[in-house]
């Protein structure tokens, strides 16, 4: 159930949450490059032709006049997002970017009194000392970047989820990982060398199925979490898939997240969460190498 914000609370809040740059569109074509094929995942009664208007397109932007740096679909509801679409190139020389979280504005546009109550996405205060101990899960990670730039650029919170803590920084943690070393040793041309700097390895996919709990009585908090990759060059393709259920993980506990096939994660999405029905069209196409 939605929990509107008093104008009070959102004035203070506005000097809180920086504002992105984001652009809300009706379709993905301005950033359509972050979808293999340039085709967005198919997800029966969210993202079609005539898709719920609760469901954002969102191509992101890090500051006015940069590029797009990738793609989300972001559930105004449950406020969080359904899927982040990037490109992955190759983890760049950076430090973890340490900035606020910010929100997208037109998500949330002022009202008459100039204030924006946030009943459309998740704020910072949200996570605030919560009963379930998560914290800010990214989808697109900050780790894959290429750059500082791009890094910055994920610290959106249309590109976060609520994760238990000891999961997001452990198995989970552990996938962004494995699947960067995955994606650099698999996504290579046909000469057996890594592309240059800047070219796309991999387009790459990852989301969250809506659990029952919710965050300060406002923010869904995923059941699962899964995430896929797809590359191709002239010689051959190749893709793999991760996911794993969002619960909390004791401290030096070891679990390890697999890695699966693609359709053995269509399989498992169709099986869980309903609603999707073809949601992987975008590395459907290209079987594992």
């Amino acid at each position: 159930m939605r929990q509107f914000l008093v104008s009070v609370l959102a004035v203070l809040l506005l000097s809180r949450c920086p504002f992105g740059t984001t652009e809300v569109l009706k379709t993905f074509d301005g950033c359509s490059g972050f979808f293999s094929e340039k085709w967005p995942p198919v997800i029966s009664g969210i993202l079609m032709n005539n898709s719920d208007p609760r469901y954002k397109k969102i191509c992101q932007k890090h500051n006015f006049g940069s590029g797009y740096t990738f793609a989300t679909l972001y559930d105004t509801e449950s406020r969080i997002p359904v899927f982040s679409a990037y490109n992955y190139t190759g983890r760049g020389k950076f430090d973890r970017p340490n900035i606020p979280w910010k929100i997208e504005p037109q998500l949330d546009p002022p009202v008459d009194d100039m204030t924006a109550p946030y009943n459309n996405q998740a704020i910072d205060e949200d996570y605030f000392k919560n009963e379930f101990n998560v914290n800010r899960g990214h989808l697109f990670p900050s780790c894959h970047a290429e750059d500082a730039f791009i890094a910055e650029s994920t610290f959106t919170l249309t590109n976060i989820v609520p994760q238990y803590s000891g999961f997001n920084s452990g198995s989970w943690k552990r996938m962004e990982i494995e699947s960067q070393i995955s994606m650099n040793t698999r996504c290579i041309d046909n000469k057996g060398n890594n592309k240059g700097k800047g070219d796309v390895l991999a387009h790459v996919l990852t989301g969250a199925i809506p659990g029952k709990n919710q965050l300060n009585n406002r923010v869904n908090i995923p059941s699962h979490m899964w995430m896929a990759f797809c590359c191709c060059n002239k010689r051959q393709c190749a893709s793999g898939a991760y996911w794993a259920p969002n619960e909390q993980e004791r401290k030096n506990e070891n679990n390890v997240i697999t890695q699966e096939t693609v359709q053995e994660l269509q399989q498992f999405l169709n099986e869980t969460w309903k609603k999707m029905c073809s949601c992987l069209r975008t590395v459907q196409m290209s079987p594992m190498g």
